[in-house]
């Protein structure tokens, strides 16, 4: 009788370890997000399902879920653009870091024409400013220990240009993956 319930209990102490080790994944190092509203977009949509890996040093470009600095009970998905010591500016479209000009192969160039078009009198994707015009930053470089953070729908995204920088202890994570729709999975 006895021999009849270890395979029993061997089962019970699996699964039991499955979900102490899913437990602990998700409450320390992984996160399951979900995308609310446009300021992602057409990199994420509203609804679409990401994976985020916590404790993760973002680098620049990462897509990262964060704390919204003003409001701290907020979470936001934006994208980092600017690291601790870069000099930041926008002029005519284009992203200059640390007086070089780079390229963001991130933002949909037809969805930006798009928006514009409907944005009128608008005329820039992103509107110019440096470190030192933003109200909410007033310095020349990114302060140490602090990222500047932009959403790819510049038109609509509120962002680093309005809440000002963003502590690296408010990056809850860096988003690696979007899982749903299916159809849509990829990495970032």
């Amino acid at each position: 009788m006895a021999s009849q319930h270890k395979p029993t209990w061997r089962w019970l102490l699996v699964l039991a370890l499955v979900f102490v080790a899913v437990f602990t994944s998700t409450r320390y190092f992984i996160a399951n997000d979900i995308v609310s509203g446009n300021s992602m977009a057409p990199t994420l949509q509203s609804n679409q399902r990401l994976i985020s890996i916590k404790h993760h040093p973002p680098k620049r470009f990462d897509i990262v879920v964060l704390t919204e600095p003003v409001a701290p009970h907020t979470l936001f998905i934006k994208r980092v653009i600017g690291l601790p010591g870069d000099t930041i500016k926008m002029a005519n479209d284009h992203l200059w870091i640390n007086g070089k000009r780079v390229n963001e192969p991130y933002l949909n160039t037809s969805f930006a024409k798009k928006e514009l078009a409907q944005a009128q009198p608008t005329k820039t994707f992103t509107t110019d400013f440096s470190l030192a015009t933003l109200k909410a930053t007033h310095t020349t470089k990114v302060p140490a220990g602090q990222y500047f953070v932009m959403g790819d729908n510049r038109l609509v995204s509120y962002d680093s240009r309005g809440f000002g920088f963003v502590p690296k202890a408010n990056i809850e994570s860096v988003v690696l993956w979007r899982y749903w729709p299916i159809t849509q999975m990829r990495g970032f």
